[in-house]
This record gives structure tokens, sequence and C-alpha cells, in this order.
């Protein structure tokens, strides 16, 4: 029967997660699940937040994060059966970790402990920030010898993330041009190399290179690459729609149309995004 008197609480997730993966009377699918299976809902339901978030959508958005902080009770459920973790443990880490890196709210490490500090600048505040993640990867590092800049920058990130993140570790310790018009130079350089190429694993193997450098460029100009890609597929895939649609209204179905046809509705499209935005701009 469904909860009435009250909004349901965390203690009453953490009760359903348990009541799901029941081995008597739980849910079939949830019995068959591990730590490996769960991992492409999470990437799932994390992209479902992000796009929730760029679409403006706040009225969807907490139902999304529901799913998300699902994953989490998800994976401490699993963690308590075998007896690694529970979720208690991943609240316990995460506040310990919070308060540790942010020594200029928590200075003494009480969490509710009011203390009045002169407000930092915050480059002094990733300064620390930084410093104190540095002194994390030597604590887990199992000899000072394996100890990396680039330790911790996930495997699984997307790419494009993952190198935007290997850049900016490398660039703090100097690896990096000072400017943007050598970056730029490199992209030049690294698309040449593209069309080059001859072999298929040459091919992909400069375009890795030219994406790389994509990616640094984005950096030096401060656009992050994963929503500038996000927004150029949202804007290709509004266009195209506009494609079919316009055919559609001629009677004619997209594959019917010409590669000139097409064109000149993707022209058309472009222009109307324009009028359009032109409108916006004077309301």
């Amino acid at each position: 029967m469904e909860k009435l008197d009250s909004t349901y609480r965390l203690d009453d997730l953490l009760h359903l997660m348990a009541r799901l993966r029941d081995p008597r009377h739980g849910c079939p699918w949830d019995l068959r699940q591990d730590y490996r299976s769960i991992v492409p809902h999470t990437l799932e339901e994390a992209y479902e937040v992000a796009d929730t978030i760029e679409r403006g959508d706040f009225q969807q958005l907490p139902g999304e994060l529901g799913d998300l902080l699902f994953q989490v009770v998800y994976y401490s459920q699993l963690g308590t059966e075998e007896g690694r973790f529970g979720f208690s443990d991943v609240v316990d880490g995460i506040t310990r970790k919070l308060i540790r890196r942010h020594p200029h709210v928590f200075p003494d490490g009480d969490l509710y402990g009011a203390v009045d500090l002169p407000r930092l600048d915050e480059e002094a505040i990733n300064r620390r920030w930084e410093e104190i993640k540095a002194q994390e990867r030597a604590e887990r590092a199992e000899s000072p010898q394996q100890l990396s800049l680039l330790d911790d920058v996930p495997v699984a990130l997307p790419a494009l993330n993952r190198a935007a993140r290997l850049q900016k570790r490398a660039a703090r310790v100097g690896f990096d041009w000072p400017e943007v018009a050598p970056v730029a130079e490199k992209v030049r350089e690294e698309l040449n190399e593209v069309l080059a190429a001859s072999q298929p694993q040459a091919v992909a193997e400069e375009l890795g290179d030219l994406l790389f450098a994509v990616v640094n460029l984005a950096r030096h100009l401060d656009v992050d690459p994963e929503a500038g890609l996000r927004a150029a597929n949202e804007k290709f895939e509004r266009r195209f729609r506009f494609i079919e649609e316009q055919l559609r209204l001629q009677g004619k179905a997209i594959e019917q149309a010409t590669l000139a046809e097409q064109d000149a509705l993707w022209e058309l499209s472009k222009q109307h995004e324009k009028h359009a935005q032109a409108s916006t701009d004077r309301l």
C-alpha cells in the first residue's frame, strides 16, 4: 500500500532495495545483477541528469536525480551482501573527504562547528584542493616510484572529458602551451596528418591525435569539449528534423530527396534559427 501520511525517506529506499534483492521474495531481474551489470545503467542515469539540466527541465530533475541516487543505493546493497561496505560507509567516506578537502570551511575538522574565517579567493581554494588530492594520491600509492600526477583520472570517463582532465593535470606542472595560437596550429598540423594517412590503423591513430588537439584547443578557450559536442549534436538533430518535416510537408520522404534539396533545406533551417533568435533578442 502506498504511504499516504508522509513522504518516503532514505531509509525507505534502502529497505526497498533490500527487498528487491531478497533471495526468496525479491525481483528476479534485480537478483541477477552485479557491480558490472549495473554500470551501464549508472552511466545512462548520469547522462539523463545532465540532459535534463541542459534542457532546463527542472520539474523532471528530482526524478532523474532519484534514478541516479538509486544507483548508489544499488552498489551499496551489493557491498552489504558481500560484507564489503554499506550505504553508511559511502556517506561517511564522502563526508570525511569533503571536510578534509575544505579546510577553509572546516579548519578543525568539525562538521557542525561554526568558525569565522577570512574568505579565501577561488584560486587559493583550488590550489589547496589540489594539494590535498595530491597528498591522498601519495597515501594510496604502493610506493613513491609508482606515484603519478595522472593517477585517479578515471579510465572509464568519456574520452573527451578524460582528455581534458589529463591535459589539465599536466598543465599544473607547466607541461602546456602558454597561449592559444600554437594550440590552433597543432590542430591544423594534426588535420593534415589525418588527410595524409592512408592505412586504416594510421588514419584512426591520427584522428585520435586530432581529437586530442581539439580538446586542448577547447580547454585553452575555456570551453567544455563534452558540452560543446553535446550542443553540436543537438543542433544537428534539430536541423535534420527540420529537413524531414519540410520534406513531409511536400509529400516526400527524405530518402527521395536529392543531396541538393537536403542542403537547401539545411540552409533554410539555419535561417529560421537566426530569425527566431533575432525575435527573442528583441523581446
